[in-house]
C-alpha cells in the first residue's frame, strides 16, 4: 500500500532540504509540473539515484500523436508512474501507452494512470463552469470506463470513488487519491478529501499526500503518523 509524497516544491534545494529529514529511507513521490518545469529531467535523475520511486505528474493532456511522443521521452527517465487527462479521449490514451512502450525498449513500463476529475472540482463547478451536465459521480465512472477501455492501469480520483470504480472497472484496476488530509489539517484547496484511515477503509490502491507532511514542523515524524495511520497501526 504505496503512500506518495508530493514534492510540492518550486526548485531542487528546497526538495533536498525537505529530504534531508528522512535520511537514506527510501520514498516514493510525486513530481508535479511546478518542479519539473523548473528543474526538467535532472530532478528525476536525482532522486531515482537516491533510490526513490517516481510519479511523473504531468496530466498530459493533447492531440494522440504529441501525446504518444510526450510519453516516449518521459519513459526514457525511468519513472515508475505517469498520467494523461482521461478527458483526452480513448485514442489519446492509447497513443499514451503506445509511447511508453516504445520509451522503455522492452523494459517495465511505467504504470499508467487517468486523471477523471480533479479533486479540487466540485460538481456545481463542473455543471456551471465546464458545461458538463452529468453529475459528478457519473461523470467520473464514465472517464474511469474510457480510461479501462483503453488499457490504462488505472485512474486518479477521490476517495469517495473509489469503491464505485472498484466495482465498475475490477479490483485490480489501480486507484491513486490526493486530497489526504490528517483531522486536524486545512483542506484548502481540495474539495474532495479524506484520512488516511478512510482511505484504507474505502480501498485506495495509493495515496497521496502533501502538505500534511511537506508543511510539518517535523516532516519525518508526520511522515510517520501519516504511513501508520494508512497501513492501520493507528486510529
Amino acid at each position: 500500500m504505496p503512500l506518495i509524497v508530493a514534492l510540492d516544491f518550486p526548485n531542487k534545494q528546497e526538495v533536498e532540504r525537505f529530504l534531508y529529514h528522512f535520511g537514506e529511507e527510501r520514498l516514493y513521490v510525486k513530481v508535479g509540473m511546478e518542479l519539473f518545469y523548473k528543474e526538467g529531467p535532472s530532478i528525476i535523475a536525482d532522486l531515482k539515484e537516491k533510490g526513490h520511486d517516481v510519479f511523473l505528474d504531468l496530466k498530459l493532456h493533447d492531440i494522440p500523436n504529441t501525446v504518444k511522443s510526450a510519453m516516449r521521452s518521459l519513459a526514457d527517465l525511468g519513472v515508475d508512474m505517469v498520467n494523461v487527462h482521461a478527458a483526452g479521449g480513448i485514442a489519446m490514451m492509447k497513443a499514451a501507452l503506445e509511447g511508453l512502450q516504445e520509451g522503455t525498449q522492452g523494459k517495465k513500463r511505467p504504470l499508467c494512470i487517468a486523471v477523471t476529475q480533479l479533486t479540487s472540482t466540485s460538481e456545481e463547478m463542473m455543471n456551471r463552469e465546464l458545461w458538463i451536465e452529468k453529475s459528478l459521480i457519473d461523470t467520473v465512472s464514465h472517464y474511469a470506463k474510457l480510461a479501462k477501455e483503453s488499457g490504462l492501469d488505472g485512474v486518479v480520483c477521490s476517495t469517495l470513488e473509489v469503491p464505485m470504480l472498484k466495482e465498475h472497472c475490477g479490483q485490480d484496476f489501480v486507484t491513486v487519491t490526493p486530497g489526504i488530509r490528517m483531522l486536524s489539517d486545512d483542506t484548502q484547496d481540495q474539495v474532495r478529501v479524506a484520512t488516511p484511515a478512510r482511505a484504507r477503509e474505502l480501498g485506495s490502491d495509493y495515496i497521496v499526500v502533501g502538505r500534511s507532511i511537506t508543511k510539518a514542523e517535523y516532516p519525518y515524524q508526520a511522515y510517520q503518523m501519516v504511513k501508520q495511520e494508512w497501513e492501520g497501526q493507528r486510529v
